[in-house]
């Protein structure tokens, strides 16, 4: 690893010297995410979600040409009140040589994560296939990223406006297991089933962890997905949730909103049509992938690697 590129915070360094738990965290949320102040908001909470069960938190995003591990509240400050890029790892490295600031998505989390010895990474949802992608061929980096860097993710599932079969189609294609936390049925993020299996439910979080390790152990050399269903008291209504992700879809066909832009746009005009429901819901999920994120670190630390 090039210590001039990659810049660990003290505590994260030592987290990692000593083998104890770390939880990645992504920084795309608060910069595009979720309306502010909700995202600086927000980060705080989940790193005070990944302490308080026994892990360090390593929030990752760019700033001066370098990747930074572990951000002060100070320089998410400065992420999130400048024109920070939305970083995959297509534009990775020209961002960090530009010298300007630029927040993680789940692709290019995990390939810091992957650089730095981080095993385990909590987010949202991740990214997929897109409806229509068969035309547009617009296939999110982040199975890229998954079928490249071992690294768990935990998530609920993959993003709402995606074509979740298709998704979960491409993962198994890919060779990266999608092991459900609790379920035995794929998270739709806002909705806790989708009606698609995952490829094995664990009930036990040594059990899941067992799983984990021996995946990265035997040298697959993909992520795992750990897929943890929404909290029931967060999850949408799903027929209100079903009607504006079609009316949502509509106007980004209509707009010809496509690439970087749809997910924000999607997610943004979902927030309006449900009158804030997704973000308090997005924000429910968020916390508990944090939380199980962390637990999944300690008892990987516990195993050994």
């Amino acid at each position: 690893m090039s210590h001039e590129l990659f810049a660990l915070s003290n505590f994260v360094r030592a987290a990692l010297a000593r083998h104890r738990p770390v939880v990645a965290l992504e920084t795309t949320l608060i910069t595009h995410g979720l309306p502010q102040p909700q995202g600086l908001e927000i980060a705080s909470e989940l790193e005070a979600e990944v302490v308080a069960a026994g892990a360090t938190p390593a929030t990752i995003g760019v700033l001066d040409g370098r990747v930074r591990i572990g951000l002060t509240l100070d320089e998410l400050h400065r992420l999130d009140t400048s024109e920070a890029v939305k970083l995959n790892l297509s534009n990775f490295a020209a961002q960090v040589s530009s010298g300007k600031p630029g927040s993680t998505t789940v692709a290019a989390t995990m390939f810091v994560c992957a650089r730095t010895g981080i095993e385990v990474f909590a987010t949202g949802g991740i990214g997929g296939v897109h409806h229509g992608a068969a035309e547009s061929g617009d296939i999110s980096a982040d199975l890229t990223a998954l079928a490249r860097f071992p690294v768990a993710v935990v998530c609920a599932g993959a993003k709402a406006v995606l074509d979740l079969s298709r998704t979960v189609e491409a993962l198994e294609s890919l060779g990266v297991p999608v092991y459900g936390y609790g379920t035995g049925d794929f998270p739709a993020f806002y909705l806790r089933e989708s009606g698609l299996r995952v490829d094995q439910r664990f009930d036990s979080m040594d059990d899941l962890a067992h799983a984990v390790r021996d995946h990265f152990q035997l040298g697959l050399g993909t992520g795992v997905v750990v897929a943890n269903p929404i909290p029931l008291e967060h999850e949408l209504p799903r027929a209100e949730y079903e009607q504006a992700l079609e009316r949502a879809l509509a106007e980004a066909v209509e707009m010809k909103v496509r690439g970087r832009l749809i997910t924000p746009f999607l997610l943004e005009r979902l927030a309006e049509l449900t009158g804030g429901s997704t973000v308090a819901a997005n924000l429910g999920l968020l916390r508990n992938n944090a939380r199980v994120a962390a637990e999944l670190a300690v008892t990987l630390a516990r195993r050994g690697g």
